[in-house]
């Protein structure tokens, strides 16, 4: 199922924000938007390093497949 973001109405993240500053308070609500900032940062960049993994290795095996077709040619 996909969940477009136009899916949520305004008054659902009306309610949605006053239940998260009920339950932690306005002292605590900037350090976890903070918190999850940061995770979803560390998150990103250990999900590039893979992928970039990913495509050096897509790259290298593409070059010996070339190098192996030219000797092949010869």
């Amino acid at each position: 199922m996909v969940m477009h973001l136009n899916a949520i109405s305004p008054f659902a993240v009306v309610i949605i924000c006053v239940v998260a500053l009920l339950v932690f308070g306005p002292k605590k609500l900037p350090e976890l938007g903070r918190a999850m900032g940061t995770t979803l940062r560390e998150f990103k960049k250990g999900t590039s390093g893979l992928l970039d993994d990913e495509d050096e290795k897509k790259k290298s095996a593409n070059v010996i497949e070339q190098k192996d077709l030219e000797k092949e040619n010869k």
